[in-house]
């Protein structure tokens, strides 16, 4: 039943998905990745609540919020100024988020609570917030939807392949102390997974672009139409990196959710848990992307 209920959601969710993040307007996917961050955000406070702390809620949603009202007002048609408006307002929002909830915490009642609670406010941003902008940006990058397209089937991949073969053919744990059915196997068979997908998509992106503007779920500006190919061992080097962040990112919240006792994270999603679980490889793997594809653009 439990499978049935992840398929199911997998069947749903996955075109929606890909919808927004092939052709919504870069402010509209800012909006639905707010919307997202906040769900994720909400589901990490409440298990801070588990290590004995009580978390700034809202001056933190708000905080989350306006972060993303500035992503979706930035101009979307200047990729390289983007880019650039991007790292300054994630600078500028990381550098004052410490002292913006370190300020709530003065009205604290019981001061022995408030650097406990501004510091869970910063690490939420830090750790769902910053990691989704990136997401958004890369959107706005050329070639865009196309690298949205790449990391979330490099990582879908990868996260089916670690599902199956870690429950079919797993014996040698991982880390047993966080993630007890985490297997060596099925770590494995994630990497081999993301690779293929990472090659297949490096071997075809030409006519898969160009089935995909034909069937206008993109612009040209958001598609890889470079006849002359780039070699293929950055791919498979980007690819291998990108799951590897993946599956830190999948044990990272499962270090969370062990301390704090808990299976999930929530229960919005049948079969997945909460927001947090199916988004938290993610987390890791986009900022890795990103700084790729920032790198390219500068070139």
């Amino acid at each position: 039943m439990h499978l049935l209920k992840r398929v199911a959601t997998a069947v749903v969710l996955i075109p929606i998905v890909l919808l927004l993040v092939l052709r919504a307007p870069v402010p509209v996917l800012a909006v639905v990745t707010a919307v997202v961050a906040l769900l994720t955000i909400h589901e990490l406070l409440k298990l801070t609540e588990a290590y004995g702390v009580r978390p700034f809620r809202r001056p933190t949603y708000v905080f989350v919020a306006l972060f993303f009202v500035l992503l979706a007002v930035n101009p979307a048609d200047k990729p390289v100024l983007s880019t650039a408006i991007f790292v300054y307002t994630v600078g500028f929002a990381a550098a004052i988020a410490a002292f913006v909830f370190l300020v709530v915490g003065m009205r604290s009642l019981d001061l022995h609570t408030a650097f406990p609670a501004a510091a869970a406010s910063v690490f939420a941003f830090c750790y769902v917030a910053l990691p989704l902008g990136f997401l958004v940006q890369l959107r706005q990058q050329w070639s865009g939807a196309f690298l949205l397209l790449y990391l979330l089937l490099l990582v879908w991949a990868g996260d089916v392949f670690a599902y199956f073969v870690g429950r079919s053919l797993g014996r040698h744990l991982m880390s047993p102390r966080i993630s007890p059915k985490k297997t060596w196997e099925g770590a494995l068979a994630s990497l081999i997974a993301s690779l293929v997908v990472g090659m297949l998509l490096y071997n075809y992106a030409l006519p898969i672009c160009t089935w995909l503007l034909n069937a206008h779920l993109i612009e040209r500006r958001d598609g890889f139409f470079a006849l002359e190919k780039p070699p293929l061992w950055p791919t498979l080097l980007l690819s291998a990196a990108i799951n590897i962040a993946a599956q830190l990112g999948d044990l990272v919240e499962s270090l969370i959710k062990r301390g704090a006792g808990v299976k999930d994270s929530g229960a919005i999603l049948p079969g997945h848990g909460g927001m947090l679980d199916r988004i938290d490889a993610l987390l890791f793997a986009a900022p890795v992307l990103w700084y790729y594809a920032a790198w390219r653009v500068m070139q």
